[in-house]
């Protein structure tokens, strides 16, 4: 039997509390400590525990309970190390800030049309019916040149970063020093492309609207930046000027919780404030008020169907001609089928606004005390209006319907990112057999890079004849999840297009000659594992429900039985479980299998959600981990 007052507590001299945490002491004290673990069973908990069970994070995390159910380790100092490591931590990206922020005087102000410039103010939601309901908040927004490049102050920055993910937080290193409050190329209009920078983005954007870039050679963005790498950004405006530098054109970016994306190109109306003159449009350079309508066609509320219009009305924040800096009008009205304004919203800035470059120590000092909260504030703001809506004045909840042609669709889920490759290498596999000249444009979704690919048939390459043209264009990711639930492919395009919209062909009568109808597909693996799991996806496979959501919370739809269809057809593996058989590498295949069994299992024991069946698999993995741990403490006794 072990003394425990050996080794129970080999550092409990530094119980006292008059060491500090860095003396030679406290060292020495954690050496001890981890001498003795070492001599302990939790060595070999520590490092099977995380190669039993996937995934990095889940092994760190059952390591951490393996230590924890040692007594040999001093909690008291384990806690202390680890409150010292996050303020350390803190500390540094403080330096990170300051560092940027001397860096930011050494570079070249813009010199472009336009300025660098915050704007504070306030945004205010008015609903008049079917229920009346208002509140206001403090708002910040930046207004950036598009195509400036740098730091302005030490306080506004844009720019994309050369070091992106976990080495971004640890290191001096890059060639764009961030502000407090950074614009990211990445995070506006179309995904992807960030290298392009604003206004790369923007001509590639005007462009994909058969709009010529130099229509429009200056553009001034005003959006809500991202706060120490935070940002909910529900709405940029983006003001397109001419050679003239007046106000002709505007692109609204609307964002919702759900991480879609609408962005709306509009034209100003024919008002007292532009008058056609020779075919040319002429604005008054003292106070240009721009203003238009246009349908709604992007879920944004949840207690707003997708039906109405929006009109907006906003005023130049650089008139005249781009030399001026006005606080800033944005007045964004919700009219509903009939006509009536059912939601008005007010986005104003009370004052001039602030020229990063001309601030003081003192006066970015008191700037972030009072604003460094407004961000960070804008979700749980949205909530708390959100649960008075619903819980005290009863309002039904439309349900999130599937976004429309038109819309960016969110990013992809670790599934769906999994499975997009494997689909588009399909496709590409079936484009390759086709006998017809075909040339295939596919659009995928939920992705970043590699969004377009044109794919061309053996007729359509040799160029002797004219080929036949077909788009696919994925309008959501749940698309790629949905489509390994069908056995047949010509079935699954058919029901994702007319009934639960989830992919948008433009001749879907070209479909039969992509999709060749196959002999019946046999079962023959090269192993017992891929067999086994193969044989499994066929047995779960059932024809997915159409996605179909009732329109308000009050008009759920009863279950009809009657309507109930059964599938009496005897399910092989799909062509693209074939396909991944013969065709995909070992790694290829096993990703796939993976991701497959997942939704199939999820739909049986947690409601469909692989996050959900993940979290149920840690869980059981915490147990068995603290179990096991117990066991060894118990022999080791």
């Amino acid at each position: 039997m072990r003394s425990d007052a050996v080794t129970r507590h080999p550092v409990s001299s530094l119980h006292d509390g008059t060491r500090p945490c860095f003396e030679i002491g406290y060292i020495r004290a954690c050496l001890q400590t981890l001498c003795t673990m070492i001599s302990r069973p939790f060595v070999l908990a520590l490092i099977f525990l995380p190669f039993l069970y996937s995934g990095p994070a889940n092994g760190i995390l059952i390591g951490f309970i393996a230590i924890i159910r040692q007594d040999d380790l001093d909690r008291s100092l384990a806690v202390r190390t680890s409150a010292t490591a996050i303020l350390v931590f803190i500390f540094f990206q403080l330096l990170r800030l300051i560092w940027a922020s001397w860096r930011a005087t050494k570079t070249r102000q813009w010199e472009g049309p336009g300025r660098i410039l915050i704007f504070l103010g306030r945004v205010s939601h008015t609903r008049f019916f079917p229920k009346q309901h208002s509140f206001s908040g403090r708002y910040l927004m930046v207004g950036v040149p598009v195509g400036f490049e740098g730091n302005a102050g030490g306080m506004v920055s844009v720019g994309t970063d050369s070091k992106t993910g976990l080495s971004s937080w640890f290191s001096f290193a890059s060639h764009l020093p961030k502000g407090w409050f950074h614009v990211d190329p990445a995070d506006y209009l179309r995904r992807g492309k960030a290298g392009l920078g604003l206004r790369g983005k923007l001509d590639d954007y005007l462009q994909a609207q058969g709009v010529d870039p130099a229509t429009f050679p200056h553009a001034y963005l005003v959006t809500a930046p991202r706060f120490l790498g935070y940002q909910f950004n529900p709405a940029s405006f983006w003001y397109l000027y001419d050679a003239d530098k007046c106000l002709a054109a505007m692109l609204v970016e609307v964002n919702n919780t759900f991480g879609e994306r609408r962005i709306y190109y509009v034209l100003p109306e024919n008002d007292a404030e532009g008058q056609i003159t020779d075919g040319k449009k002429q604005y008054q350079n003292t106070r240009t008020v721009f203003k238009q309508s246009w349908p709604k066609d992007f879920h944004v509320s949840p207690f707003s169907s997708r039906k109405g219009s929006y009109s907006l009305t906003t005023t130049d924040p650089l008139a005249p001609s781009m030399a001026g800096s006005r606080p800033l009008s944005v007045a964004i009205n919700l009219l509903s089928s009939k006509g009536y304004v059912k939601l008005s919203s007010m986005l104003t800035s009370g004052g001039n606004p602030i020229d990063p470059y001309k601030m003081t120590v003192l006066d970015k000092l008191t700037f972030l005390t009072w604003w460094w909260w407004v961000g960070l504030a804008t979700v749980p703001r949205i909530l708390k209006e959100a649960a008075e809506l619903f819980y005290c004045h009863g309002l039904h909840v439309w349900w999130r319907p599937e976004p429309l042609k038109g819309t960016i669709a969110r990013t992809a889920s670790s599934t769906e990112r999994q499975l997009e490759p494997v689909f588009r290498r399909y496709l590409r596999h079936l484009v390759e057999q086709s006998p017809t000249p075909l040339a295939v444009n596919y659009v995928a979704s939920g992705i970043s890079e590699n969004t377009e690919e044109l794919m061309l048939s053996p007729r359509a390459k040799t160029k002797a004849e004219v080929s036949q043209e077909l788009e696919i264009r994925v309008l959501t990711p749940i698309f790629y999840s949905r489509f390994v639930y069908y056995a047949h492919d010509l079935e699954a395009f058919f029901c994702e297009i007319n009934e639960s919209c989830t992919v948008w062909v433009s001749r879907p009568d070209l479909l039969p000659k992509l999709l060749l109808k196959k002999p019946t597909i046999t079962l023959e693996s090269s192993g017992l594992r891929q067999y086994a799991c193969f044989k499994l996806i066929q047995r779960f496979r059932v024809r997915p429900k159409r996605i179909e959501r009732p329109m308000t919370s009050s008009r759920v739809k009863a279950a009809n039985p009657r309507a109930a269809a059964v599938d009496i057809r005897k399910f092989f593996i799909s062509s693209m479980d074939a396909y991944v058989m013969e065709n995909e590498p070992a790694s290829a295949q096993a990703a796939y299998r993976s991701s497959v069994l997942k939704l199939f299992i999820a739909d049986r024991i947690a409601l469909g959600s692989v996050q959900l069946l993940e979290a149920q698999l840690f869980i059981i993995q915490v147990v068995v981990a603290w179990l096991f741990c117990s066991a060894m403490k118990t022999r080791s006794i």
